[in-house]
């Protein structure tokens, strides 16, 4: 892949013009949401797609997320059941995920699906990234714009680490509030299956939806994006629920486990989510060759934490 430079641009009007020409003209741009950064490109236009995994270094059998406007652009691309509407209502704009059918004249690129007959979906709240959608005037594939498997970018910087001359534009709009990639439910047949878990509880869901069944089969498929077994890891290994650090480690604290860094003294864990992946990244960042994490209670939003500590800690294959 050629290098080419990279610019960091604070958000704004003249910033948003220039990102909008650059994904007309098939470019991928760096655009915060409320979760993570992600990695925008025209979801229509195959070779703007190909150099997101270009970019990322991502497998081709991991689908994207589509990013669109409102619930209206959506249904031109996939197919929503009464409880996928419902559940469109109630969380939209905001971090979750549908997977549905995917319409056969969606004119999405094919790689976005990865092959499969479904589409994952999102209408996003963050300013900037509905401002890019408005101005460029195309549903925008994104990803985490950061290279493939490692730890998910919060901030400009983040992307410029780990992208840097493979992209040509970061739009910086400051650290993003949620700090974890979206929850991710697929939706067909009546009923509703947890593929990741992320910000909104999948207890909030249940309220919202008629026909509820369990997390996915676990059978080895990839539904959705955030499902392969090693994800979102540093470049160092990484040890979890440890309540002291041995001497060659960088523990990351939560509550009474101080650390070196601590997610949240006060034992938050919506704080704990919205600081995991920018201490990850700080503690990649130590002289010290390991990482040692304190435990986070599985609970609420600390499901969704300690799904990506899992994946972090997984042995790469």
């Amino acid at each position: 892949m050629k290098a080419q430079n990279t610019r960091v641009v604070d958000y704004g009007g003249d910033a948003l013009a220039e990102a909008a020409r650059l994904i007309r003209a098939g470019e991928p741009v760096a655009v915060p949401t409320e979760t993570v950064y992600g990695l925008a490109a025209d979801a229509t236009n195959a070779k703007a797609v190909a150099r997101i995994f270009a970019a990322k270094g991502r497998p081709a059998f991991n689908p994207l997320i589509v990013h669109v406007r409102d619930l209206a652009e959506a249904e031109r691309l996939g197919v929503f059941s009464e409880e996928a509407r419902a559940l469109a209502v109630a969380f939209w704009p905001g971090a979750l995920t549908l997977v549905v059918p995917v319409r056969e004249d969606s004119g999405l690129a094919a790689a976005v699906t990865a092959g499969l007959a479904t589409v994952a979906l999102r209408c996003p709240a963050h300013p900037a990234i509905q401002a890019l959608l408005a101005a460029a005037g195309r549903p925008l594939a994104a990803p985490s714009a950061n290279a493939s498997g490692a730890v998910s970018p919060t901030r400009a910087s983040h992307v410029l680490a780990s992208l840097g001359g493979r992209i040509p534009m970061i739009l910086d709009g400051g650290p993003t509030q949620r700090g974890l990639e979206s929850t991710i439910v697929a939706v067909a047949g009546g009923t509703v299956r947890l593929l990741r878990p992320g910000p909104i509880s999948f207890d909030d869901i249940a309220a919202f939806a008629s026909g509820v069944g369990s997390q996915a089969s676990g059978d080895g498929r990839i539904e959705a994006p955030g499902q392969m077994r090693s994800h979102y890891a540093p470049a160092k290994p990484l040890r979890l629920d440890a309540t002291s650090a041995s001497a060659d480690e960088w523990l990351i604290g939560f509550g009474a486990v101080e650390g070196d860094d601590n997610l949240s003294p006060a034992g938050d864990l919506a704080e704990a989510a919205a600081r995991l992946f920018d201490a990850l990244h700080c503690a990649d960042a130590q002289r010290r060759p390991r990482i040692a994490v304190a435990p986070i209670p599985k609970e609420g939003i600390g499901l969704a934490i300690n799904d990506r500590l899992g994946r972090a800690a997984a042995p790469r294959t």
